[in-house]
């Protein structure tokens, strides 16, 4: 299986772009089991840095280098990888994520030339309809037009959570997903204790975020509830670890959150450093294949990543 060089992530749905991305990953550790990964934020690579992630490894192994945030890079970045993108090594892979906009906009085009380009827009609110039908589908299940619109009006519009929320409902169902069994799992109180362990992992304070989820997993919250609310989090972050700013009214308009959360994911974001948040957006990438199903035990996966970000977040 031959796999483009370069790719080119574009858009500004993370959560369309992370699944692209382990597709791409996917497809190289399917010729590649021991593919070597490099995750670097692009406003922060140097040329010995960039060269030496892509050089061909000492040891034979295939390498996968994910740069994120392009579009805020300085000039400089940019232009080493783009260099870099013209003359890539045998067993090199790149995939540059790029939102479309910010101030290297005009290197859009520029790197369309170079690479295989993954479109990851936002869903317009007419479109979202659509796309559940189809996560549905992608599980084997034809669910009917009323128990869309009850997922829709009970979940809301974070594709994350729309995605684990069909995962959870047709594993909890064997796929006999109803609109009373939609309603009924909403009304429940496991968003809020998920939402509670993930603010724990965040802030870093580990022995209480691990017990507070081995506690959940033992009172039968679904492992996918729990990875639903830590991958709200850790998004939350990447999109806020880099602001200054304290008018949060004006960000929250930016990010879609509502002021307060805003303020309180600002907060929390602003001491974690650009590569941990890197670390744990793909920690979040993998977490979602294994309580889905695709590897391992899901509640070591959860208890695992639970931990994992508080460690990063200290």
């Amino acid at each position: 299986m031959t796999v483009a060089p370069v790719h080119l992530i574009l858009g500004e749905e993370d959560f369309i772009g992370e699944r692209i991305r382990r597709a791409i990953l996917d497809e190289l550790r399917a010729d590649a089991p021991d593919l070597e990964l490099t995750v670097m934020r692009a406003n922060e690579v140097s040329g010995p840095e960039l060269i030496d992630a892509t050089s061909p490894s000492l040891f034979g192994e295939d390498r996968a280098v994910i740069i994120t945030h392009t579009e805020v890079a300085g000039k400089e970045p940019n232009e080493l990888l783009l260099a870099t993108c013209r003359d890539v090594a045998p067993g090199i892979t790149i995939i540059i994520h790029h939102t479309g906009g910010g101030r290297q906009k005009s290197m859009v085009a520029k790197y369309r030339k170079l690479a295989q380009v993954h479109e990851a827009n936002p869903l317009k609110p007419k479109d979202r309809t659509g796309w559940v039908t189809n996560e549905f589908r992608s599980h084997g299940v034809r669910p009917t037009p009323d128990v869309i619109h009850a997922l829709l009006e009970g979940v809301g519009s974070d594709l994350r959570e729309l995605a684990s929320a069909v995962s959870q409902l047709v594993a909890d169902t064997d796929g006999e997903v109803t609109v009373e069994t939609v309603r009924s799992y909403y009304e429940g109180v496991a968003e809020v204790s998920g939402f509670d362990i993930a603010d724990l992992a965040v802030n870093g304070q580990t022995a209480r975020a691990v017990a507070s989820c081995r506690r959940a997993l033992q009172l039968g919250m679904h492992p996918v509830a729990l990875a639903t609310a830590l991958s709200m989090k850790v998004a939350g972050i990447a999109r806020l670890y880099s602001t200054r700013t304290t008018n949060y009214n004006a960000l929250a308009g930016q990010v879609g959150m509502s002021p307060w959360i805003a303020e309180k994911t600002a907060k929390v974001a602003r001491r974690w450093t650009g590569d941990n948040v890197s670390r744990a957006v793909i920690l979040m990438a993998e977490l979602d294949a294994e309580v889905k199903g695709q590897g391992g035990d899901p509640e070591f996966a959860i208890e695992h990543a639970v931990r994992r970000v508080s460690e990063l977040a200290g």
